[in-house]
């Protein structure tokens, strides 16, 4: 009981900022492993952060001073800060913020919720997850990029179309064909398209300059023997908007992407729902992104909400 009582006096005498014998004692408590010294430099450190505090609020405050009052010379400012150190520790001793409890509660690995400091130290071991993730994605890109016979070009995006009018004018023919075969009205295929590729100003296109001509985003999967391209793309998972590399389909010209796309939805189980709700576009983009053709949650409203604007009611084919 002495020797804790004796103990608990050397670290009481590192709280005086101006006593280096007493930051010394925490130091050697600190190396034999004295729990006391954990609290006390927690103590410390909450000191330290009031202290800045402090020294922010007197900077501002030295701004509006009267240069020439004799309250303002050096000599005084100098014992003030003084002043301001011991206050942060007094302060930070008697727990007015709680960071020092937070601290040792932290690394001391005491109570719940709390992550080890080791952990925090290497970053939970997430950089390797990150890495795995990197190699597995890489992987499968030099899969797809390596197929035989199948040419993938590097992409971008790029404009195909003067504005909204100029694209629903050109698309409104092979829609009208692709639509038939769907029992659709042909405005709601081009709406489609509208919001996959920004009313045709966001158009992949190949580094040599080729248009892919891909209308709704039909991505090239393994099914696909056809010119591909590899391009950026963000994909919705949980609730968070991701971005990666995926191969999407070339097509020899936008009537090719028309007719791909009633082959993709009718040649899919899936989608055998939608199709069921063709007439009525607003079902048929509900059960479409239902079926997990799309994974942005408000894929059906945007689309609708494209066919009702005054561009297509304006339209007259």
């Amino acid at each position: 009981m002495e020797h804790l009582t004796d103990t608990q006096s050397q670290l009481a005498l590192s709280r005086n900022t101006n006593d280096i014998q007493g930051l010394d004692i925490l130091r050697q408590a600190a190396q034999n492993g004295d729990k006391g010294a954990l609290e006390e430099a927690a103590k410390q450190f909450e000191g330290i952060f009031v202290q800045i505090m402090l020294k922010s609020m007197r900077q501002a405050q030295d701004v509006l001073v009267d240069k020439d009052s004799p309250f303002n010379s050096q000599q005084v400012m100098f014992y003030r800060d003084m002043h301001d150190k011991q206050l942060a520790t007094d302060l930070a001793q008697n727990g007015s913020i709680g960071l020092a409890d937070i601290i040792v509660r932290q690394l001391g690995q005491l109570g719940d919720g709390y992550m080890p400091a080791s952990a925090m130290r290497n970053d939970g071991n997430l950089s390797s997850l990150n890495r795995d993730q990197i190699k597995h994605r890489e992987a499968s890109l030099e899969q797809v990029m390596s197929q035989d016979e199948i040419t993938t070009f590097n992409s971008f995006k790029a404009s195909a179309f003067t504005d909204a009018q100029n694209f629903i004018e050109t698309l409104y023919p092979a829609a009208k064909t692709a639509a038939q075969r769907l029992g659709i009205d042909p405005k709601a295929l081009l709406a489609q398209a509208a919001v996959e590729t920004g009313w045709g100003q966001h158009m992949i296109h190949t580094t040599e300059g080729k248009n892919s001509h891909n209308l709704f985003g039909i991505k090239a999967d393994k099914r696909w023997e056809g010119d591909r391209a590899m391009v950026d793309t963000l994909e919705v998972q949980n609730g968070v908007a991701k971005s990666q590399k995926a191969p999407f389909r070339i097509y020899s010209d936008f009537s090719g992407s028309m007719q791909d796309y009633v082959n993709f939805v009718q040649g899919n189980p899936r989608y055998q729902e939608a199709l069921k709700q063709s007439a009525e576009p607003a079902e048929y983009f509900s059960e479409l992104q239902k079926a997990g053709y799309a994974t942005d949650p408000d894929y059906a409203k945007k689309v609708m909400s494209v066919l009702a604007s005054d561009r297509f009611k304006a339209f007259q084919p």
